[in-house]
C-alpha cells in the first residue's frame, strides 16, 4: 500500500427516499488532490463523505490514510473523528451564531494562533467583519467564515458537502476560486461533494461519479 494515498474499500447499507441501497465503495484518492464527488441526490455522496470523517460506521471493509488505518472492521479499529485529523464543512455551515467572526475560526484551533487567524481573515476579505456576529452575514460571507474555520483546525483532510448549493451563480463563480485557494494554502487532501458539473471538472484534479451507490466512472 502507498504511503501517500487514501485507500477506501466499504459496505454500507443505505435507506433513502429512492429504497435501500448498498453503498460499496472502493477506490484510492491520491494524498493533496482536489477530488470531487459527483452524482444524483440519494446517490451515497454525503454518506460517504461523513464515513471518511468517522460520522458513520460502515457495515464492514477499511480505510486508510496513509499508513494509518482509521477503520477496519475485521481487527475492530475505528478511530473516532477527533482523532482523523479532517475538517468537514457541513452544507448549512454550522457557524456559532452568538460568536464573532473571529471567535468562530478561533473555536476551530488546537492551539491559539492569533497570527493564523488574521491571515485567514486576512485571505478570505473577512477583516472588517471580524466582531460581527455571524448571523447577520449574508450567505457568501458565512461561507467564507466556515471555509476559514474548516481551515483553522490545519486538517490533513478537508471535506466539503455541496459547499456553494445554497449561493446564486454570480456568488458561486468567485468562491469556487477560494475553494481552490483553500486547498493551495492548506496542502492537504480535498473532497468535495458537488451536483453541479461545470463546478466539478472546474475545481477538481479527479471525479469519482457515484450512482446508486457505486463508481459508475472515475
Amino acid at each position: 500500500m502507498e504511503n501517500n494515498v487514501i485507500a477506501i474499500d466499504i459496505e454500507k447499507k443505505m435507506f433513502t427516499v429512492n429504497g435501500e441501497i448498498n453503498l460499496a465503495i472502493q477506490t484510492s484518492i491520491k494524498m493533496g488532490e482536489l477530488v470531487a464527488l459527483f452524482g444524483s441526490s440519494g446517490a451515497g455522496k454525503t454518506t460517504l463523505l461523513r464515513i471518511l470523517a468517522g460520522l458513520v460506521t460502515p457495515d464492514k471493509g477499511i480505510i486508510k490514510f496513509g499508513e494509518t488505518v482509521w477503520f477496519d472492521s475485521g481487527n475492530r479499529i475505528n478511530i473516532p473523528p477527533q482523532n482523523r485529523n479532517i475538517s468537514l464543512m457541513f452544507q448549512d455551515y454550522a457557524l456559532f451564531p452568538n460568536m464573532t467572526v473571529e471567535g468562530n475560526i478561533q473555536f476551530a484551533q488546537s492551539e491559539k494562533d492569533d497570527q493564523a487567524v488574521d491571515e485567514l481573515l486576512s485571505v478570505f476579505g473577512l477583516n472588517e467583519f471580524r466582531k460581527h456576529k455571524t448571523n447577520g452575514l449574508s450567505g457568501g460571507q458565512k461561507q467564507r467564515v466556515a471555509l476559514a474555520r474548516a481551515l483553522a483546525r490545519k486538517p490533513q483532510l478537508l471535506l466539503l458537502d455541496e459547499p456553494l448549493s445554497a449561493l446564486d451563480a454570480t456568488m458561486r463563480a468567485s468562491l469556487q476560486d477560494e475553494i481552490v485557494q483553500a486547498h493551495q494554502l492548506l496542502g492537504a487532501t480535498t473532497i468535495m461533494v458537488s451536483h453541479d458539473l461545470s463546478e466539478v471538472f472546474r475545481l477538481s484534479n479527479q471525479v469519482l461519479c457515484i450512482e446508486n451507490g457505486i463508481i459508475q466512472k472515475s
